[in-house]
Parts: structure tokens; C-alpha cells; sequence
């Protein structure tokens, strides 16, 4: 019998499972600069990681005045990443094989993100992650995205399990604090690895100050199993 047994485990897509943020900051350089931003940068892109499209979009209206909707510039950026995205988005090494142990030891996984549900599909299917990967939540189908709980929330709905038997896996901010608002535990990878000591790292369970460099899967295994033997 697993020692993970009554646990699931949702993650996060973007800069947790697969390196998309570098995708996600040409397509939004690309329609900035359409719409007359020449010059944002990869510092720029960095202060929107990890909330959802839509609610970047919006404060890009604010912030840079433009004049195209908010539809329209949702429709462009998402247009242009998933363009980028079947093509060139890699998972990290370490992160398939925390997924591929987990499935091997039968734990039900989701995969809950800000990105849209055409462009989380696309990004699983192009990495061969879908295998084992089949619950998907976007933010576009929830009231709210992170770092409210909503996403987390209709992910564990979805797998059938209580909140608090779900660990989250995230790189983001927004995302730790979604997952201590949903009551669920967390692994925490940032991915802008300045941003550790943000407030909302914190409350998670593990966290893995130096990011994706120096995860590993077996590390988050032996986490999991001390956690579930702790309740």
C-alpha cells in the first residue's frame, strides 16, 4: 500500500510543470509592441508571473493607457502564446518524474492554472504530460483566479477529495496564497527565485528556496509521504 494513500496532488502549469513564462513574455512583448510598448522587458513580465491572462491584460490597459479592449488584447496575447506554446514549451526533468512516481503509486493528480483551458490542453498534450495528467482546471471556468481558491477548490471537487488532503505544487505567490485560502498544503518552487521570501511562501509546507535548479522529485516524494504520515 502507498504511503500517499487518501492524498492528491494538484499543480500548477506555468513555471511549475513546464517553463512557459519565456513563451508567455514574447507573446506579450509581441502585442505590446502592436500596440505601441516598444520596449517591455523580461523585469516587466516578471512583476505579472502568476496571475491569469485576463487580469494581466486588464492592468496592461491601465498601466499603458492603450486603447484596444481588454478582449481584444486577451484574444491576441492568448492567440500569440499558443502559437509559441505547441511548439516550444519543455517540462522540467525532475517535474515529469514527481508526476510519473505519483502515478505510479496511483495518487489522483489535477493540473489548476491561470492560462486558458486551449492553452493548458495544448501545453500537456505537446509534452506528452496529458498521460498522466487528465483533470484540468483553468481559471476561466472559476469566478475568480488566484490568489483566491477558486481554481484549487474545483480541482479537488473534481478528484473527489476534501481540501484539506490535497497538496498543492506552485512557483508563484499568488498561487501559495490560493492554496492556503483553499486549505490545502503546499509545495512552493518560485520561480523567480528573488521572490523566496515573499510573505506568501510562508505558509507552504515545502519550500524550495532555490526553484526548479533545486527541486527534485524524489526530495518532494519523501515530503509527501512524511506529510500524509502526519495528517
Amino acid at each position: 500500500m502507498s504511503g500517499l494513500s487518501g492524498m492528491s496532488v494538484v499543480f500548477d502549469l506555468d513555471g511549475t510543470l513546464v517553463d512557459s513564462e519565456p513563451n508567455y513574455f514574447e507573446a506579450g512583448r509581441q502585442v505590446l509592441a502592436e500596440h505601441g510598448v516598444p520596449d517591455f522587458t523580461w523585469a516587466d513580465h516578471e512583476r505579472y508571473v502568476g496571475i491569469s491572462t485576463l487580469e494581466t491584460v486588464t492592468l496592461w490597459k491601465r498601466e499603458y493607457g492603450l486603447r484596444a479592449s481588454v478582449e481584444q488584447l486577451l484574444a491576441a496575447k492568448n492567440r500569440r502564446y499558443l502559437e509559441l506554446a505547441r511548439t516550444a514549451t519543455r517540462a522540467y526533468p525532475e517535474m515529469r518524474k514527481f508526476v510519473e512516481l505519483l502515478a505510479s503509486e496511483g495518487v489522483p493528480m489535477a493540473v489548476a492554472s491561470g492560462s486558458s483551458f486551449e492553452a493548458i490542453t495544448a501545453i500537456l498534450a505537446g509534452t506528452g504530460l496529458d498521460a498522466q495528467l487528465r483533470t484540468v482546471v483553468s481559471a476561466d471556468e472559476v469566478a475568480h483566479g488566484k490568489p483566491a481558491p477558486d481554481v484549487f477548490l474545483e480541482a479537488a471537487a473534481r478528484l473527489g477529495a476534501a481540501p484539506a488532503d490535497c497538496v498543492v505544487v506552485e512557483d508563484a505567490a499568488p498561487g501559495a496564497a490560493a492554496a492556503h485560502a483553499a486549505g490545502m498544503r503546499c509545495i512552493a518552487i518560485p520561480y523567480v527565485a528573488a521572490r523566496a521570501d515573499a510573505s506568501e511562501f510562508e505558509t507552504a509546507g515545502l519550500l524550495v528556496r532555490g526553484g526548479q535548479a533545486e527541486f527534485t522529485a524524489r526530495a518532494a516524494y519523501d515530503w509527501l509521504v512524511r506529510a500524509a504520515a502526519s495528517g
